[in-house]
């Protein structure tokens, strides 16, 4: 199972610790969705997902400072002996001292924001879903071509870093050079990375490492970047028939999910940068309803049916 340590969220969301006697170096989160335990602290807990992180928003606060501390001291007992990875106190609120009391005895870091309760709510949830969302490493190069994502595959040796430096050369951002970290954001989105290890660095056989950032500045690279697109570079097959039309999408799977893909054949000649620059554009046209395959096909029945009735 995925997971991230709290450290990292709290160095994301910029949260101040209430209650620093709590080690929270070996906590971990696990789940990116989060719970208001509005339920739970007027003492319904059943389906309770400890497991979440939990967050205490304005409506939680003022309804546990109408409760007697006999009765405070029942719910906060109880909800915290739940194994919970932290609560998260908004609008910066703070916690009465039976409350951190209580954390402290059950060791549950107390975390506080500025945000208010839905901003903090949107912006973590984003968050912990690309840093836990399920992953795969694939070989290939990841560009942002005219802000489609290109994922660039091939066998060892093809020419995928070679188009993707020449991208770089027409103005183009760079993700990531052989290895490619996905991640299923949602069902329909693919999020790219690259390995911390070979951020921003490129290898080309016969000069070696390059980094991109160094030699054609912070505007080549880019950190993220959604899959849109896959170019599958392969070796000339004159025996093989080749989509010249493309009426009908070819598909990848990654993750579960179904990504567009060319397979585009290598041969001398053939400018790589330029075909994946109008592949790009033309992904990017047929999202906004225009299909140039569909508009020949429709040029031709019209051009056949004038034709049949010239005829009659």
């Amino acid at each position: 199972m995925a997971s991230i340590h709290l450290t990292q969220l709290i160095e994301k969301m910029k949260l101040t610790i209430l209650n620093p006697e709590v080690d929270v170096k070996e906590i971990r989160v696990t789940q990116p969705d989060i719970n208001r335990p509005a339920l739970q602290l007027t003492g319904y807990f059943e389906h309770f997902d400890a497991t979440r992180l939990q967050v205490i928003g304005f409506v939680e606060y003022t309804y546990v400072e109408s409760l007697s501390d006999k009765k405070k001291r029942e719910v906060y007992s109880e909800l915290m002996s739940y194994d919970i990875p932290a609560i998260v106190f908004c609008r910066e609120l703070q916690p009465d001292p039976i409350f951190l009391q209580q954390a402290v005895e059950h060791r549950i870091p107390l975390l506080s924001t500025k945000k208010t309760t839905s901003a903090f709510l949107a912006e973590t949830i984003r968050w912990l879903n690309v840093k836990l969302a399920p992953c795969i490493s694939v070989h290939g190069v990841l560009v942002d071509v005219y802000g489609e994502g290109l994922l660039i595959t091939g066998e060892s040796g093809i020419g995928k870093s070679e188009t993707a430096l020449e991208l770089v050369k027409r103005g183009h951002r760079m993700v990531t050079d052989d290895v490619v970290e996905l991640r299923k954001v949602s069902d329909e989105t693919l999020v790219g990375t690259a390995p911390d290890v070979t951020k921003h660095l490129i290898e080309l056989r016969g000069i070696g490492i390059v980094d991109i950032k160094a030699l054609f500045g912070a505007s080549s690279v880019k950190d993220t970047q959604s899959i849109d697109l896959v170019i599958h570079l392969e070796d000339w097959d004159k025996d093989k028939e080749y989509d010249r039309l493309g009426l009908e999408e070819n598909y990848t799977e990654y993750l579960g999910n179904k990504v567009v893909c060319h397979n585009i054949p290598i041969r001398p000649g053939r400018n790589l940068a330029l075909i994946c620059e109008t592949a790009a554009v033309n992904h990017r046209q047929k999202k906004m309803g225009y299909n140039a395959a569909q508009e020949l096909y429709t040029r031709v029945q019209n051009s056949l049916a004038k034709n049949r009735k010239e005829e009659e």
